[in-house]
């Protein structure tokens, strides 16, 4: 449009940037367009998938706690009365 009314190399330059800054965006609202559309489809898919993420993290959660309890311990354990190895204080007679 410049170049035809100006007829110099510089216009015709300047309109070729103007054109390919035109193309530029026409592809750069293209690919959002296309990314829009593949977010709402992921959302479509997902909405499904939000209940079970929620009960992932609470199985995870729950996990990580400590026990409600003390555990057990493993192995043999001997339970004795208490032994008797001190002697006895002798009394006095008064």
């Amino acid at each position: 449009m410049l170049s035809s009314v100006l007829r110099s190399p510089q216009a015709v330059q300047v309109n070729i940037a103007i054109m390919r800054a035109f193309v530029r965006l026409r592809e750069t609202l293209s690919l959002h367009r296309n990314l829009a559309h593949k977010l709402a489809e992921l959302e479509c898919r997902v909405e499904g998938h939000d209940e079970n993420i929620r009960n992932l993290f609470d199985a995870i959660r729950q996990l990580m706690a400590p026990p409600a309890s003390p555990k057990r311990q493993i192995g043999f354990q001997v339970r004795e009365r208490r032994s008797t190895y001190q002697a006895k204080a002798k009394r006095r007679k008064s």
